[in-house]
């Protein structure tokens, strides 16, 4: 996720005060709206949206989708140029060359890679319940859990992991859905409101921007692509064209200069989804959101002014419904997809706040 710094308000970490044992009460702004939220599966619940793989008739409803027989993965590529929000990054050495070897009558040898990177939280990555939540006035609210109640305690007692908040909850279920796929370019061009040219929709700045969708939007894509109706358990994306400049097709053959202005654009913001979008796939109980930028959100300017990637709040902690951010759907508008089983689990990494992954779509 791409987090934008808004006005008036310090959206970064603050000095906490204990007012019990691990309990924190950050400063800055708080919303105990969040106290409230409830998870439809239950408050002992930590898998949210991942809970729709166990109903078969959904992944009845995924596979029917499948008309071609054919397979197209959608996973950006991890590398230490491809863009990243602010200090996270991707590194990664070969240990020896050859790490080890030779060994035995046969001379083998091998290699091994090490990596230091935020492995929940870098290029196609997926936010899992110990990511996101809202700060209230009796700690930070997470899904089902407050943070205070979650962190796994090592040596000083350092947080170690996200406990009930890992993503491993999630793993242990998995994604298999119908896919929705929407081109979210096609619908300003056939509005006359992007040049049959232009390959992304610029970033917003303010309210009414063309680059912020809607739920009228999304609605209008739906009717447009000849889709049947957003139901239960389905897996939307979004199609901003913003992921072009990195896109799979082009990342290996760029340039230097290439990948480092795809990750100044980055930096700038993104468009994708307005608050209403998301507040309308959440009555549609969707599984999960996904597109080709950091976080889906509309950002800096969104439908409504003075929120931080609302639609993470909206539908993260308070619903249980995930986000897959940084897949390549440049290749799914090319190739004319808009339909189709989506299968992916995030890896089961004990108390990660998410995941990497490579989705693989059946269409």
């Amino acid at each position: 996720m791409r987090l934008t710094i808004v006005a008036g308000a310090v959206l970064a970490a603050f000095a906490g005060t204990a007012f019990a044992a691990d309990v924190q009460i950050m400063g800055g702004p708080t919303d105990d709206s969040a106290l409230s939220f409830k998870s439809q599966w239950g408050p002992d619940d930590r898998a949210g949206s991942a809970n729709h793989t166990k109903n078969p008739a959904q992944i009845k409803r995924a596979l029917s989708t499948i008309k071609q027989n054919k397979a197209i993965t959608i996973g950006k590529y991890y590398h230490r140029e491809a863009p990243a929000f602010g200090p996270r990054g991707w590194n990664m050495w070969i240990p020896g060359t050859p790490t080890g070897g030779p060994f035995g009558k046969n001379a083998l040898i091998y290699h091994d890679e090490l990596v230091t990177t935020q492995i929940g939280q870098i290029q196609t990555q997926f936010d899992g319940p110990g990511h996101i939540g809202v700060n209230t006035s009796k700690g930070m609210r997470m899904y089902n859990v407050f943070a205070h109640d979650a962190y796994e305690r090592g040596a000083g007692g350092q947080a170690v992991g996200m406990g009930p908040l890992g993503v491993e909850h999630v793993g242990e279920l998995g994604f298999v859905c119908r896919l929705v796929v929407i081109d979210a370019v096609a619908l300003r061009k056939s509005q006359g409101k992007l040049p049959a040219s232009a390959e992304m929709l610029p970033i917003p700045t303010k309210p009414g921007d063309v680059g912020i969708v809607t739920a009228d939007d999304v609605k209008a894509a739906i009717k447009a692509q000849g889709l049947s109706e957003i139901g239960a358990g389905d897996c939307v994306a979004i199609h901003t064209g913003q992921g072009n400049s990195w896109s799979n097709d082009r990342y290996k053959k760029m340039s230097g200069e290439q990948r480092a202005a795809a990750r100044a654009l980055f930096a700038q913001g993104e468009p994708g989804f307005g608050i209403s979008a998301c507040k309308y796939l959440a009555e549609r109980n969707i599984a999960m959101t996904m597109g080709d930028t950091s976080a889906n959100d509309a950002q800096p300017g969104g439908e409504e002014m003075g929120f931080a990637v609302p639609c993470h709040t909206e539908l993260q902690p308070k619903h249980g419904i995930w986000n897959l951010e940084n897949v390549d759907t440049k290749s799914l508008v090319d190739n004319k997809i808009y339909e189709g089983a989506f299968i992916w689990a995030p890896l089961r990494i004990i108390g990660a706040t998410g995941s990497p992954g490579n989705p693989v779509v059946l269409y």
